[in-house]
């Protein structure tokens, strides 16, 4: 019975004192090493006032050039004799040449061609009537296929336009 006493005084005996106050040290000794490293770092954040003074000096440095370009003369292509011009005298030289020319009158508006179905498709939505309905309009208007059939002079005049293809509808 002896045996067993000592075993529960063993197991419940209190660490001795030295034993909290090393522990209290190394909190202590760690919170003073945390200071130090932290402790005289600035508060503010110099790594983004230096960020934005660079990017101020560029956008500065930008501006500079591209003032420089649009003022100056300079070869762009010398071997192909294209310069550059300072822009006032370039509005000048565009307003005088087209001060030169005499304004033509403006035609119709040209509408691209109409196009064929393939056989076998199904015709458009728009194009499709119900039974027992009228179509309204058709009376007393030509067909846009007319219309487009007859190119007006000035029509004639410009460039043909490409037709874009007709997308295919399945049923």
């Amino acid at each position: 019975m002896a045996d067993t006493e000592s075993a529960r005084s063993i197991a419940y005996t209190r660490a001795p004192f030295s034993t909290w106050l090393g522990i209290v040290c190394l909190f202590v000794l760690f919170g003073l090493i945390v200071l130090a490293v932290i402790g005289p770092s600035p508060r503010t954040s110099d790594y983004e006032e230096t960020r934005a003074k660079k990017r101020m000096e560029k956008l500065k440095t930008l501006h500079e050039e591209s003032q420089k370009e649009l003022t100056t003369y300079a070869w762009v292509d010398k071997n192909k004799s294209v310069a550059r011009i300072p822009i006032d005298r370039a509005m000048e030289l565009t307003v005088a040449d087209q001060a030169q020319k005499k304004p033509a009158p403006a035609g119709p508006i040209a509408t691209p061609a109409a196009q064929t179905a393939p056989a076998g498709a199904s015709p458009a939505p728009a194009a499709s009537q119900q039974p027992g309905t009228a179509q309204q309009g058709a009376a007393g208007s030509s067909p846009p296929s007319a219309i487009a059939a007859s190119p007006s002079p000035a029509t004639q005049q410009s460039p043909p336009v490409p037709a874009s293809p007709a997308p295919a509808t399945t049923p």
